[in-house]
């Protein structure tokens, strides 16, 4: 697929970028090692078919530490957007339905498409894909991560402050989308916030919304780290977090976790922390259990294959899994 290739080095990585030039590239900091990067290279591949104007990138971090270093790679899977050889957006994790959002988005500004000799017709449908890409979508100089100028890294600060979850659009990667933008909207100027499609103003604006506490009704809230794992623990009444699923575990202890709550005729869910590494690191501080598989019954924490063992040996392993003791 000439549209989905291997950087080995800098020089490689570098010169990928520059054959890009405008459109978008995507760069997977990957490791061998890592189950859930070769997960996320299955799912780059499918990208890759779909968008034939994005150059998808997989590279192996740790062979090209100054690369890594320069765009602060701590953990992989990382996946690092740029357009115009410049870094517009980042994505930490493995997040297929994040990183497939943030491709189609982000793609719409790359491909021949774009051309600035498109009529007034196809620029506003353009805009309109852009404004609607994401509930709250941003307009700014810079991405989320590096703003560039600093009425842009104001709006930033005070969104993350207020739990606000946005995506958002780097007008300096696209003159075109920068200029029509202002006509499109009437607003002269930027960043430019939109929540539904619908224009809410400027950093001024976004000021007075934050100060008079509106601004969080206005906007959609991100779900925080521990609310996201309560409500992956309370998913089903009998939660196991392991090393694959039900049908396919991973490690030997997960296998064996399986078979005794299989033979206890035990109704229960799987989450495989394999395809999720924020899951993965930060339950284990959560439930102050630093080891997997770990079993939760109706949101409490059981223990892990040794304590399913003992119970199962006591014979307590039924009515635990009921909630009853």
């Amino acid at each position: 697929m000439a549209n989905f290739v291997e950087a080995t080095n800098q020089q490689e990585f570098e010169g990928f970028l520059a054959k890009a030039g405008k459109c978008l590239t995507v760069v997977h900091f990957q490791a061998e090692w890592a189950p859930q990067c070769g997960q996320m290279n299955d799912v780059m591949a499918e990208l890759a078919k779909e968008h034939a104007h994005t150059t998808f990138v997989k590279m192996e971090a740790e062979a090209v530490p100054e690369v890594s270093e320069k765009y602060e790679i701590s953990s992989v899977p990382t996946f690092v957007f740029f357009q115009g050889g410049e870094q517009v957006d980042r994505l930490d994790g493995a997040h297929a339905p994040e990183l497939t959002k943030k491709v189609q988005r982000l793609a719409v500004s790359g491909g021949p498409a774009t051309s600035t000799q498109s009529g007034p017709a196809d620029l506003n449908q353009r805009l309109k894909k852009l404004i609607n890409a994401a509930p709250c979508m941003l307009f700014m100089k810079g991405s989320a991560q590096e703003p560039r100028c600093g009425f842009s890294r104001q709006i930033v600060g005070i969104l993350k402050e207020n739990s606000v979850q946005f995506s958002s659009f780097d007008i300096l990667s696209d003159e075109e989308v920068r200029q029509g933008l202002k006509t499109f909207s009437n607003w002269p100027t930027y960043p430019q916030l939109y929540v539904n499609g619908e224009l809410v103003g400027g950093l001024d604006i976004v000021k007075e919304l934050a100060e008079s506490g509106e601004l969080q009704n206005t906007c959609p809230k991100a779900v925080t780290l521990e609310h996201r794992l309560k409500s992956l623990i309370n998913r089903s009444p009998v939660m196991l977090f392991m090393k694959g699923n039900k049908e396919a575990a991973k490690c030997g202890f997960s296998r064996q976790i399986l078979e005794i709550l299989n033979s206890a005729g035990v109704d229960y869910d799987t989450f495989d922390i394999l395809q999720d590494e924020e899951v993965r690191q930060s339950l284990k501080t959560y439930s102050n259990w630093p080891t997997y598989p770990q079993l939760y019954v109706k949101g409490e924490l059981i223990g892990g294959l040794d304590i399913v063992k003992e119970l199962k040996e006591s014979g307590d392993l039924a009515s635990v899994m009921k909630g009853e003791s």
